[in-house]
């Protein structure tokens, strides 16, 4: 018999099967309000990087998308904890999704007051509660961190910090923490390619064992 998981979301729902889906698909999920600025240079290195090996990607810009913030209805536990799901209507459960279907995630964030961008954060909130208190859909599931810092870079490594721990609470495994700073950028950029490349070989690798 197949082993299936089902997502359930107030208007969707999907079916992800272990035996019958073949995942060859990373997903890049990043935050930046400035499409120009270094947390999008370091995200168009990591495709690069990826695209060496002919992975497939997807990217999704969370600034672009409609994620509003947890109602924390029910006294903080409603529908997540019940049936895994987000009683709001917008692109949440369609990036969950994504993360669903990749068979390897690349998080790059830029770093603001030694944290995440506010619209990883809203997202990240969201997902743990129906993650971690129901669906462990992502379990496992492989990562890359970059952060991103102007100035004097100071915040990068905390921020990485905390990227890791919420992950780490949905069962997810980060690979390699990257911090991206003024001091390193003229070095780091061009080994971001290389990071995504071994990323991606590594993807790879666990799908032929």
């Amino acid at each position: 018999m197949l082993e299936e998981y089902c997502v359930c979301t107030k208007n969707i729902a999907f079916v992800h099967s272990k035996k019958k889906e073949v995942r060859s698909m990373i997903l890049v999920l990043w935050a930046s309000p400035n499409l120009e600025g270094l947390t999008a240079q370091t995200k168009d290195r990591v495709l690069l990087g990826l695209a060496q090996t002919g992975a497939a990607t997807e990217t999704i810009h969370l600034n672009t998308r409609n994620i509003q913030r947890c109602l924390t209805c029910d006294n903080g536990w409603g529908t997540c904890r019940s049936k895994g799901s987000c009683i709001i209507a917008d692109d949440f459960a369609s990036i969950y999704e994504s993360m669903v279907r990749a068979e390897g995630i690349v998080f790059v964030t830029p770093v603001y007051w030694h944290d995440l961008a506010e619209s990883l954060k809203t997202f990240l909130d969201r997902l743990r509660r129906c993650e971690a208190a129901r669906n462990h859909f992502l379990k496992d599931k492989k990562c890359l961190l970059v952060a991103c810092a102007g100035g004097s870079g100071n915040g990068a490594i905390k921020c990485l910090f905390n990227l890791e721990e919420t992950l780490k609470h949905m069962g997810m495994k980060p690979v390699e923490r990257l911090p991206v700073i003024q001091f390193n950028k003229s070095y780091m950029l061009p080994a971001l390619e290389g990071a995504g490349e071994t990323f991606a070989e590594m993807i790879q690798a666990d799908k032929g064992k």
